[in-house]
């Protein structure tokens, strides 16, 4: 037998109004911790308002959201089908010849659609409010803007020391950053006065300064210097600048392959950016393995175990795919494991740990 439109559509339902529960719980309680943790942060600072508070914490909410979507979908699943059994409708539905592939098809169907939709539109949206608030925290909370922005016309960095600050455009760079070619330092005295140029060859960053080689220095109404080397303090280092590149929450899923090729072609690295592109291309098969795995807890619920039970074991298998998606996730950006490995690892066993229990379940 299969199932009808309407079962079908009745389930989806029941699935949604589950996951739209567990997902609003889950909001309140990220948007109340998060409050909490930026009122500490900014304990020392009295310029702080309480409403900027939760501004900030408002742009940063769509973003931990999406980061614990698959943990709403596994107990919004979860909650939904024991509560179809409980009420003894899988049981007539079973009875009546439909198979437990048959009527998980429309969960399925909703949580694949539903990623897909998750990462087209609305880690879009997610990534402009976090871009939104990281400048704010740089602001407010960590004292400073990015030092460093990367586009196809080459790099910019921005260093300052008690003497002013100095403006470096470079067209091309190697060892991640260390290494600057085709190169000019705008040098200026406190904030906005220009005080001259240089433009070098190349400009390798050493400890505490610039080791210039090849330049001219060029100073307002003076003939213009050609220097062999030449050293320009600085407070930058290498783990500086890589901290400064935009963060990969901030950019769009469209916007990354771009944001990668020009990373890459200015010759830095950009596995943390590649990494988090393919986690959001493995979320749609993750949302799926959630369903499954919540499935296949709440059948055992109603047949041979406590809720309680349940409950406690579906909590276990999320925490241990959490920690298991951290851990893949910390050897990509390590390097000690492939992109494409690390990203889809945590979605694929997934999904083969909630088949091969539905399997065991239903034909065991």
């Amino acid at each position: 037998m299969r199932l009808s439109w309407t079962l079908s559509r009745y389930f989806g339902l029941q699935l949604l109004g589950g996951v739209g529960a567990v997902t609003t719980l889950f909001m309140a309680l990220i948007f109340l911790g998060d409050i909490v943790e930026l009122m500490r942060r900014s304990a020392d600072n009295s310029e702080i308002s309480f409403s900027l508070l939760v501004m900030m914490g408002a742009l940063q909410l769509p973003a931990l959201v999406e980061r614990a979507l698959p943990f709403a979908v596994l107990f919004g699943a979860l909650w939904s089908y024991i509560r179809l059994g409980r009420n003894h409708e899988l049981v007539v539905i079973r009875a009546s010849g439909v198979s437990v592939w048959q009527f998980l098809l429309p969960g399925l169907t909703i949580a694949l659609l539903g990623g897909i939709f998750v990462v087209t539109t609305y880690n879009p949206i997610s990534a402009s409010l976090t871009e939104r608030f990281e400048r704010l925290e740089a602001e407010y909370l960590r004292g400073g803007a990015s030092l460093l922005a990367v586009s196809e016309a080459g790099l910019w960095l921005r260093q300052s020391d008690a003497r002013g600050q100095s403006v470096i455009h470079a067209l091309r760079s190697t060892n991640q950053g260390q290494n600057l070619e085709d190169v000019i330092f705008f040098l200026y005295e406190g904030s906005d006065k220009f005080v001259g140029r240089i433009d070098a060859r190349q400009a390798i960053l050493r400890d505490g300064y610039w080791e210039i080689s090849q330049a001219t220095r060029t100073v307002p109404n003076q003939a213009s210097q050609f220097l062999e080397s030449d050293r320009l303090a600085t407070t930058l280092t290498v783990e500086r600048i890589q901290d400064s590149f935009a963060s990969p929450e901030t950019l769009s899923f469209w916007d990354l392959p771009d944001f990668i090729k020009v990373l890459e072609d200015a010759g830095f690295s950009a596995v943390r950016h590649r990494l988090h592109w393919q986690s959001l291309l493995a979320m749609p098969l993750q949302l799926c393995a959630m369903i499954l795995i919540a499935a296949t807890f709440a059948l055992r619920a109603s047949a041979r175990t406590g809720i309680m039970m349940t409950v406690l074991g579906t909590l276990g298998t999320g925490f241990a795919l959490y920690f298991l998606t951290d851990l893949a996730l910390a050897l990509g950006r390590s390097g000690s494991l492939p992109v494409l490995l690390s990203a889809w690892t945590p979605a694929g066993i997934s999904i083969l740990l909630g088949v091969s229990l539905m399997l065991h379940l239903e034909d065991g």
